[in-house]
């Protein structure tokens, strides 16, 4: 793509970035600048634009509004000690963007142009990402958010005949503020994801809008997170309301759930290499509520987590669901540091350049 920049003529000062990083949050501030290219069935994609992050005009017959016709995806960019910045698999983003527009009848973005896309943004404002040298920074980054939706100014269900890919950015802080605590969940067994057929596996805000009423629910029994289970039988764990699922056995393999319908993470791809090579075995296959409960309550399973882009990692604590729970597994028997801590670990210096990449997984961006 060739692209057009219009630098801002009002960046954030250097003395409001310093304290903006300081304390990013998550999701709360926003880069200087945006990136913008467009589709249409004649001229494919074009106008291809760095310009300055704003508000955008939306007609109100714009389809998206009400067909709900979009995807998008969630990435970060990683500072290095050397000054460097690099980005983590982004062409395994690119690749379920690819996936995801497919099952939305959306135009598909080639993976180059996607990661294009991104790593001009990011260049665009790279004083944006987060010094990890810094005391207290060792975990912050750029978070980028590439997202497609349908941009047509029409009332009708068909695919849209324009569309519009944005990418915009937002600092990250650390996750996990004094120390990683097991999230507690809530087992909801009224709502479900996704089934067979649906859309479970394209990453859209329509599952993500779908899964908040369930969160109350958690919410309102004093649990963090949700669990899915499989909406054919309702007996399959599927996967938290935005983070995927391990179980560690007692012999050392891990089970993640597999039922088709779960949104298959980058990070959770990447789970699986690495266990792998530190000699922990993979299984893919469903899963059962009943394997859960029994698992936890026998000691087979000695260690639950999560992982997702913006914790990485998180363990897992108690189950709870209407009538019943089971508690906090095991974990290890020496009281050391779990799997999940260990996992964690090695893939974070990776992503931060404090280990070798011997994956490749890692993509220089600056």
């Amino acid at each position: 793509m060739e692209i057009s920049i219009t630098r801002s003529s009002a960046p954030v000062s250097d003395e409001r970035l310093a304290e903006i990083l300081a304390d990013p949050g998550f999701g709360t501030h926003f880069t200087d600048h945006m990136f913008t290219v467009e589709w249409t069935p004649d001229a494919g994609w074009h106008a291809a634009r760095i310009e300055p992050y704003g508000p955008l005009t939306l007609d109100p017959a714009t389809a998206v509004l009400h067909y709900a016709q979009e995807t998008f995806e969630g990435m970060k960019a990683y500072r290095h000690a050397d000054g460097s910045i690099w980005s983590f698999r982004p062409e395994e983003n690119a690749a379920r963007m690819v996936r995801s527009s497919h099952r939305l009848a959306l135009p598909v973005l080639e993976p180059d142009l996607f990661v294009q896309a991104v790593d001009a943004l990011v260049e665009a404002d790279q004083r944006w990402v987060p010094d990890t040298t810094a005391p207290g920074s060792t975990e912050k980054s750029l978070y980028v958010r590439p997202f497609m939706f349908a941009s047509e100014v029409f009332l009708g269900v068909r695919p849209s005949q324009h569309v519009t890919f944005m990418v915009i950015a937002s600092p990250a802080g650390s996750y996990f503020k004094g120390g990683a605590k097991p999230v507690s969940l809530w087992l909801t067994e009224e709502y479900t994801r996704a089934g067979r057929g649906g859309m479970g596996a394209a990453k859209t805000g329509g599952n993500y809008a779908s899964s908040l009423v369930a969160q109350q629910e958690a919410s309102g029994h004093g649990c963090d997170q949700v669990v899915f289970l499989d909406a054919q039988e309702g007996r399959y764990v599927e996967e938290l309301g935005g983070m995927n699922m391990y179980f560690v056995y007692a012999d050392g393999r891990i089970v993640t759930p597999a039922t088709g319908t779960i949104l298959e993470g980058i990070t959770r791809g990447s789970i699986i290499e690495l266990a792998g090579k530190m000699g922990h075995p993979v299984e893919e296959r469903r899963f059962s509520i009943d394997e859960w409960r029994e698992g936890v309550t026998s000691g087979a399973i000695t260690e639950i987590f999560a992982c997702g882009t913006a914790a990485v990692v998180t363990p897992v604590g108690e189950l709870k669901w209407d009538g019943g729970s089971v508690p906090t597994p095991q974990q290890t028997a020496d009281g050391g540091p779990g799997l999940w801590s260990r996992i964690r670990e090695q893939l974070v210096d990776i992503q931060f350049g404090r280990a070798e990449d011997t994956f490749g997984w890692m993509h220089r961006i600056l």
